[in-house]
């Protein structure tokens, strides 16, 4: 497979979670052959795990729940009924992608680092997180 289907920007958001739209087109793609490989070792995991940490849920839980629905506002609905957190714990969540890595995370600067590098993307100081990262090696920044 050659061709990448770039799913959602990290930024993206439903129901006042950063990065669902972007993990429910993984699934989505998954579910259909179509996710690049590039995206299969972190299905689930990284940032899909830290959305799933927050709101309390498993990764075969949400892509029964994806399976299970053809548009996305039935799997907002499903998320608004069955995750229930305050706003506070939306918002943790979303400084937390935010702020990945950290700056005074040596191991998670030195991991952005090497990935700008292997995206040809070492000259660019405005990619200062993952998320940056991420938008920019799918060409939205």
């Amino acid at each position: 497979m050659s061709e990448i289907i770039y799913p959602r920007s990290p930024r993206e958001v439903m129901d006042g979670w950063m990065h669902l739209p972007r993990y429910i087109d993984k699934i989505r793609l998954f579910l259909a052959g179509r996710l690049h490989p590039d995206y299969l070792p972190n299905l689930g995991k990284g940032f899909d795990g830290l959305w799933l940490k927050y709101a309390g849920l498993t990764h075969e839980q949400m892509v029964e729940v994806v399976k299970n629905s053809i548009i996305d506002g039935q799997v907002c609905d499903w998320v608004r009924q069955h995750v229930k957190v305050p706003p506070e714990v939306k918002e943790a969540h979303r400084q937390e992608m935010l702020s990945y890595p950290k700056p005074d995370d040596a191991e998670g600067q030195a991991r952005l680092r090497w990935r700008k590098e292997q995206a040809g993307l070492a000259h660019r100081d405005d990619i200062r997180t993952f998320v940056d990262f991420i938008d920019a090696d799918e060409k939205r920044i």
